[in-house]
Formats: C-alpha cells, sequence, structure tokens
C-alpha cells in the first residue's frame, strides 16, 4: 500500500495541482487538515480534496472557517488567520462549508495498529509538535509505528528507540527545483512524520512540500515540487486578503 501523505493546502489551489501531478503512484490519500484559510482558492481546493477522497482529518482552521470553532477559540487566532478565516466563511459554499464542519478529528488509524493520521498531536489537534519533548511526549503515548501529523508547516520528523530520539530532516541541495529525500523505516523504531505543507510552508523552503509512505517497503519519501508561487500571491491580493499572506509564501515563511 502507498498513500499519499498531504497537509496544511490552505487554499493554496496552484501549490495542491502541482503535488497532485508530481506525486508518484499512490493506492490513497491521506490529507492531514487545515485545507482551508490563508489562500484565496477555498472552494475549488476544498472540491479537489473531496474528489481525491481517502482519509481527511480536520485541522484547526477547517473548523474556523467552517463555524464549528467555539468563540474562545477562534479569539486565540492571530490576526491574519483570523481575518483569512472571516473572508473564507464568507465566500464558501453551503455544500463545502458542511463538508468541513463534518470532518473527523484525529487521531486516524488508516491501518490498523501501524499508522495513524492526526493534525497537531495525537492527543492534541492544536498542538504543535516543534520540540523534542514536545515529539517524545507523543511518541511514547502512541501506540502507531508511524504518527502522520501537519500543523507546524515544517517538513521533519522524529523517531524513538530505546528512549532515545533521533530528529530526521530531508537533506536537500536545490531551492528551485524538484527533488525526494527516502527515508528507510526501521523495525523497533517508532516514527513522527510531518509532510510539510502543501500551501503554506514555514520551514524556510517555498517549495510545496508533500510525502509518500510505502507501507510495503517500509520506505518513506519526502518531496518538495516548485509550483506558480506568483499566482497564488497574485490571487491573495485580488481576493483583498492581507498583503503579508501573499508576501511570505515566496520565502516560505
Amino acid at each position: 500500500m502507498r498513500a499519499l501523505v498531504i497537509s496544511d493546502i490552505h487554499s493554496n489551489l496552484p501549490a495542491l495541482e502541482a503535488v497532485l501531478a508530481a506525486a508518484p503512484q499512490h493506492d490513497m490519500v491521506w490529507n492531514l487538515g487545515d485545507i482551508v484559510g490563508y489562500g484565496a482558492n477555498p472552494n475549488e481546493v476544498v472540491d479537489r480534496a473531496r474528489s481525491l477522497g481517502g482519509i481527511v482529518v480536520r485541522g484547526n482552521h477547517d473548523r474556523a472557517c467552517s463555524g464549528i470553532m467555539r468563540f474562545g477559540e477562534f479569539r486565540n487566532f492571530s490576526a491574519l488567520a483570523a481575518a483569512s478565516a472571516r473572508w473564507t466563511q464568507s465566500v464558501l459554499t453551503k455544500e463545502n462549508t458542511e463538508w468541513l464542519a463534518k470532518r473527523r478529528r484525529g487521531p486516524v488509524w488508516p491501518t490498523q495498529r501501524k499508522a495513524q493520521c492526526v493534525h497537531g498531536a495525537p492527543q492534541n489537534e492544536d498542538e504543535y509538535l516543534f520540540f523534542r519533548e514536545d515529539a517524545w511526549a507523543a511518541l511514547y503515548r502512541s501506540r502507531a509505528k508511524i504518527t502522520f501529523c501537519g500543523h507546524t508547516h515544517w517538513q521533519v520528523g522524529w523517531s524513538l528507540h530505546r528512549g532515545e530520539m533521533t530528529r530526521l530532516k530531508p537533506d536537500y541541495q536545490s531551492s528551485s527545483s524538484a527533488e525526494q529525500f527516502e527515508l528507510r523505516l526501521e523495525k523497533g523504531r517508532r516514527y513522527l512524520v510531518n509532510p510539510g505543507s502543501v500551501g503554506q510552508p514555514r520551514d524556510g523552503d517555498w517549495r510545496a512540500a508533500f510525502a509518500l509512505y510505502d507501507d510495503g517497503q517500509s520506505l518513506l519519501t519526502w518531496h518538495r515540487v516548485p509550483y506558480k508561487v506568483r499566482s497564488s500571491q497574485m490571487r491573495i491580493r485580488r481576493a483583498g486578503l492581507p498583503e503579508k499572506l501573499a508576501s511570505r509564501l515566496g520565502k516560505g515563511e
């Protein structure tokens, strides 16, 4: 079984199209959430996500933009996130709003006891797993061999073996072309893997990010692919969204 693992598309249609065009052959899609928010094409991106099928875990922006986030939670959004969520609410079709509202919170188990999909952390869908201590806690409590998470917009991973944590990160040679980095999954280790963000990378690399998980080969491959970032920026500006949402796409921040 080969799964295309994507996360944090954030209404960025050109980035999603580039990822789908570059993705190797796969059997299903595991979508880790935050389909909408920030970008200017929420309906088109939701339509594509719906057509892809597979597993879709809800993200915090999906909750906010579909109207199911509690008021106290919405107040914790940054000014940029709140502004884009309100705009997204105003343009989403009723059908797409209802579809987003019905997405499941993680963990979702696509393969019994082997892999799980979450947006933030297994115990808290809104928790950011940036640091070693956070990743260790998430892995220590998990029964899964491999946990796929998004939310941070960083393409990174961790492995746990006999109480020892190892940070994993792809080593790319370019900042402008399509690249991939393979990680062989070893028996006896448990893994936490973030495929990176399709439409809103924040790890210093502007290229759209995704991963391919090959269960039969015990292989994880991280990918980066260039996309028409100027088109995404133009769409954001034409929609009247905050300028920073456009400018930061070119920097991956």
